[in-house]
């Protein structure tokens, strides 16, 4: 009886949360690192509810590690550039295969499969995502590498009001229809501004963003762009998250409510970060005075 009373009141604890993003967009990045996690089904499962009690997701998503494992079968070398894969023609041929044939549609598959309707379209259907080739890094050329110049929503509305969630392969397409290579962050906060999305989610293989209090490490569970430039200033936050933390910053300044990262390696990170009190990840609000 005990553990029946305790799942009631996790419903009721969630109640006030489904209540406040009934109709809203939620926008979630689902990288490759995360889903080759024993919880992958469980975050399927948490976008499948979303849709059922009225919320909008809109699921974005790479693939790195599964390209690297068939660039590698087929006797193609994985180059990089500060971080950034170098995507020639064959690269882009096989990037395109195995994110849009092979990824997507199993995303899309599985979601279809808990009682839901999920569409999976790339950047490259409907020009919904508009890029032109990156510039030089440091007089690299990256090749079919893409920044994003426009996303056209239209297609996203359409599908959100068909009762379809948009599963969407990081894609882009060119101004003569050659297909580019965008990191699924980029596209994932290019879509949620576009959209003017409640919230852009980031699940990540980290628990969110860490201070330092005391000679501890400390979860951030709220923080602002000012108190997270602060933070980058001090050298506190580094490496690799810093591009992440900048990402959340440029959503909440330009038209997005709330961005989170969050540990994708937990079950259910997404009902247990937007439905609970505490949360279980970093959630970026603007400041108080914008």
């Amino acid at each position: 009886m005990n553990n029946l009373i305790e799942k009631a009141n996790i419903l009721a604890e969630a109640l006030p949360y489904i209540n406040k993003l009934a109709d809203k967009t939620v926008v979630i990045k689902y990288g490759g690192n995360v889903m080759d996690t024993s919880t992958a089904q469980t975050i399927l499962e948490d976008i499948a509810l979303l849709k059922i009690v009225g919320v909008n997701p809109v699921l974005v998503h790479g693939g790195g590690p599964a390209i690297n494992e068939m660039l590698a079968k087929l006797g193609i070398k994985s180059e990089f550039h500060n971080g950034l894969r170098i995507t020639d023609k064959a690269t882009i041929e096989i990037v395109e295969m195995v994110l849009s044939g092979k990824i997507n549609k199993n995303i899309t598959a599985k979601i279809n499969a808990l009682g839901v309707k999920a569409i999976g379209i790339s950047g490259k259907d409907s020009n919904l995502i508009e890029a032109e080739k990156a510039s030089l890094v440091d007089g690299v050329d990256l090749g079919y590498v893409g920044v994003v110049k426009k996303v056209n929503t239209k297609l996203i509305d359409l599908l959100i009001k068909d009762e379809y969630i948009p599963v969407i392969a990081s894609l882009g397409v060119s101004a003569d229809g050659e297909s580019l290579n965008i990191n699924a962050d980029t596209v994932a906060s290019e879509i949620a501004k576009a959209l003017k999305a409640e919230k852009l989610i980031y699940l990540t293989a980290i628990d969110g963003v860490y201070k330092t209090e005391q000679g501890k490490q400390v979860l951030l569970n709220f923080a602002t762009p000012s108190e997270l430039r602060q933070l980058i200033e001090q050298g506190i936050i580094t490496g690799g998250m810093i591009p992440k933390v900048l990402s959340c910053i440029d959503g909440v300044e330009n038209g997005v409510k709330n961005v989170h990262i969050i540990n994708g390696g937990m079950p259910h990170p997404v009902m247990l970060e937007i439905f609970t009190d505490s949360g279980i990840g970093t959630m970026v609000e603007q400041d108080e005075n914008n």
